[in-house]
């Protein structure tokens, strides 16, 4: 049974200001908590119908006293999603990177992505690709935003992120590594080698990437475009753009 003071403690955990005063997100249904459970994240505590807790006993003798049995009701009050599945858990955030320096790896900067589902397949496609760090600004939406961490599927447990100025993370790195600036008069990606170490820029489909932000790139790369769409979104140009630069040729 779950409490009216644990269900409104976790519907708090919506609104970014006090994630981060908790320090713990929340996670919903069997594949995400799945990801949370086999990842290095703690887990701050569980509710799950009678049907997970079941089907994960040795979780439960293994952590005695951190799961909550609930009903498909209970979890349906509490629940963040419209058709809410066997189990969410409140798990706490791992220590923030703030290192701006880049080396031997490949990273994405992601301008203005306020958009939840844009973000948190981001944040899958970086996965996917290897991508193990992501820096967005001010202006993003968090990706410990419920609608995030679900859209990531489970991704978000294997990406480090951080919330930075954008500006001085390229002029730390823009005499060291290449920054790629993914714009709409860039260099087709055709004509790029494969990206080894580096930035990748990534703007909103709405608003680009700010101006501000170019004169630290030493790229400008495109998807050269065929037919007539005005513009691609950030998450399917991320996506285009990972596997043309990072996979093995």
């Amino acid at each position: 049974m779950i409490s009216k003071a644990q269900i409104k403690y976790i519907q708090g955990l919506e609104q970014k200001k006090h994630r981060y005063a908790e320090g713990k997100f929340v996670a919903e249904g069997v594949k995400v908590v799945e990801e949370m459970l086999n990842s290095p994240l703690s887990i701050h505590h569980i509710y799950a119908t009678e049907e997970w807790a079941t089907n994960h006993t040795a979780y439960l003798n293994a952590h005695p006293g951190n799961v909550t049995v609930v009903t498909q009701e209970e979890l349906e009050r509490t629940s963040f999603q419209r058709n809410p599945n066997q189990v969410l858990a409140v798990v706490n955030m791992p220590q923030t990177q703030n290192d701006l320096l880049i080396s031997g790896e490949v990273v994405l900067a992601l301008d203005h992505i306020n958009d939840p589902g844009n973000m948190g397949t981001i944040l899958r496609i970086a996965d996917w690709f290897g991508i193990t760090k992501v820096f967005y600004s001010a202006d993003s939406v968090d990706p410990y935003n419920p609608k995030v961490v679900q859209s990531t599927m489970g991704s978000i447990a294997r990406i480090a992120h951080m919330e930075c100025s954008l500006a001085a993370l390229l002029q730390t790195n823009h005499a060291t590594v290449p920054i790629l600036a993914a714009v709409l008069d860039g260099k087709p990606l055709s004509k790029m080698d494969r990206l080894t170490e580096g930035i990748i820029v990534i703007g909103s489909e709405s608003h680009g990437i700010d101006a501000a932000l170019l004169q630290w790139c030493t790229t400008g790369i495109t998807i050269p475009r065929i037919g007539q769409a005005e513009s691609l979104n950030a998450a399917v140009a991320t996506g285009i753009i990972c596997a043309h630069l990072l996979s093995e040729r």
